[in-house]
C-alpha cells in the first residue's frame, strides 16, 4: 500500500478532502504538508519505540585488526536492541561486557582493566571496543534500522519521498496511527481511535516475536515461557 493510498484513506475519516498526490505542490498545501508530517512522524514512532520488529532488525560484523578499537556504526543505525549483546568470534560462549557509563570506561583504560571476554560502549557515532581485535577475530551484533519508509525509487529511507513510497511495516498501523493522532493534534475527540490503534499494535506485537510453546523437558530459549503443567512423570515419586 502506498503513501498515497494511506492518506486518502486517513482523509476519508478525518474529512478532509482526498488528494490526488500527496507531493504535487504540497508547499501551497497546508492539508497535505501536515498530513506528510503525520506520516513521518508515526512512521518513527511505529517503527523505532515500541518494539524491536524483527522486519527492522539487522546485523553488522566489525573485523579486527590488532590495533583498533573504534569502529563507526552502520549508517542506518537507529539504536541496539533491547535485548542485544556483542559477540566476540574468540569467546562465543560468554558476550562482550557492557559499559554504559562512558565515565567508568575510561576510568578502566586509564587503569588498563579489560575482562577476558572484551568491554564495549558507544559514544560519539562509534562503537568501541577493548581490547583491541586480533586480524583473525570479528564482533558481531544486531541493532534496529532507523528507515521505516521503503522507497519507489530503490532501498530504504527515514522519511517518505514520493506518493508510492511505502511503510515496511503494517500499513493500517500507519493509518490508524496517523487517524488519532491527527484528531488529536486537531482537538478532536481521539480516545477511541487511540484504542483501534492500540487494539491494532497489541495484535501484532505478539506474533512478530512469539515465544515457543515447549512441552517435555528439551533445553529451552531464555524467550520461552511455559504454558503447560509439568508433565506428570516429573512429579511421580
Amino acid at each position: 500500500m502506498s503513501l498515497l493510498t494511506v492518506v486518502r484513506d486517513v482523509c476519508a475519516v478525518v474529512g478532509v478532502v482526498a488528494p490526488t498526490s500527496v507531493f504535487s505542490g504540497i508547499n501551497s498545501n497546508r492539508t497535505m504538508f501536515e498530513m506528510l508530517a503525520n506520516a513521518n512522524e508515526m512512521a518513527q514512532r511505529i517503527a523505532g519505540d515500541l518494539r524491536d520488529w524483527t522486519a527492522m532488525r539487522t546485523s553488522v560484523t566489525f573485523t579486527g585488526d590488532g590495533v583498533t578499537t573504534a569502529f563507526n556504526l552502520p549508517a542506518n543505525y537507529r539504536r541496539m536492541l533491547k535485548t542485544s549483546h556483542v559477540w566476540r568470534s574468540t569467546d562465543t560462549m560468554q558476550p562482550m561486557r557492557f559499559f554504559p557509563d562512558t565515565d567508568e570506561w575510561m576510568q578502566r583504560r586509564a587503569a588498563g582493566e579489560a575482562d577476558a571476554w572484551g568491554e564495549w560502549t558507544i559514544y560519539g557515532g562509534q562503537m568501541y571496543i577493548f581490547p583491541a581485535m586480533g586480524g583473525d577475530t570479528t564482533a558481531r551484533f544486531t541493532y534496529l534500522d532507523r528507515n521505516p519508509v521503503a522507497l519507489a525509487s530503490g532501498g530504504y529511507g527515514e522519511r517518505f519521498q514520493a506518493d508510492e513510497d511505502s511503510f515496511r511495516l503494517d500499513e493500517r498501523a500507519l493509518k490508524l496511527g496517523m487517524i488519532f493522532n491527527w484528531k488529536q493534534q486537531k482537538g478532536s475527540p481521539y480516545a477511541e481511535d487511540m484504542g483501534t490503534y492500540s487494539d491494532c499494535m497489541a495484535n501484532l506485537m505478539g506474533p512478530d516475536s512469539p515465544a515457543p510453546t515447549i512441552l517435555g523437558n528439551m533445553p529451552i530459549s531464555s524467550q520461552a515461557r511455559v504454558a503447560y503443567p509439568w508433565p506428570s512423570s516429573w512429579g511421580a515419586s
